[in-house]
């Protein structure tokens, strides 16, 4: 099995993801209608970002600018190793999370549980922090007369 099809079945596996044709050609990874990212043949990945992540991505070199479309909120990364096999992993699950976080019945415990995982830093906490959803209160104000 290729570096890209182990790609593709590492990212299909993840809760709510499916994998579609993408129109220039290669695979896109899609969370209900929001695509996550999508990788073309070549092992270009491409991945939408707020501009707010992107830039810190960008900042901190952990991404390059997209390769067709530079001041997008998108990214690319080229996966050619196990080195940034690793690293497009990262990059998807940070995309993957701020949709998943939307969905979440519990989202706080996924944001602290991926948060952890991904080992973010305290920079990339912050800008998804706002893809957490309140928790509805449950408690039941009674009417007044």
């Amino acid at each position: 099995m290729g570096i890209l099809d182990k790609f593709e079945q590492e990212v299909s596996s993840w809760a709510g993801v499916s994998v579609y044709p993408h129109r220039f050609g290669g695979r896109e990874f899609r969370f209900g209608d929001a695509e996550v990212g999508h990788i073309h043949a070549g092992g270009i990945l491409d991945i939408p970002f707020p501009h707010a992540v992107r830039d810190a991505l960008l900042d901190e070199g952990l991404a390059e600018e997209h390769h067709w479309i530079p001041n997008s909120g998108w990214i690319s990364c080229y996966i050619r190793s196990n080195d940034n096999f690793q690293h497009a992993l990262w990059l998807t699950r940070l995309s993957y999370l701020r949709y998943a976080l939307k969905n979440a019945a519990d989202s706080r415990e996924l944001f602290e549980t991926e948060s952890a995982r991904l080992r973010l830093s305290a920079r990339f906490r912050l800008l998804l922090e706002p893809f957490v959803r309140q928790a509805i209160s449950e408690s039941i104000h009674p009417l007044t007369a």
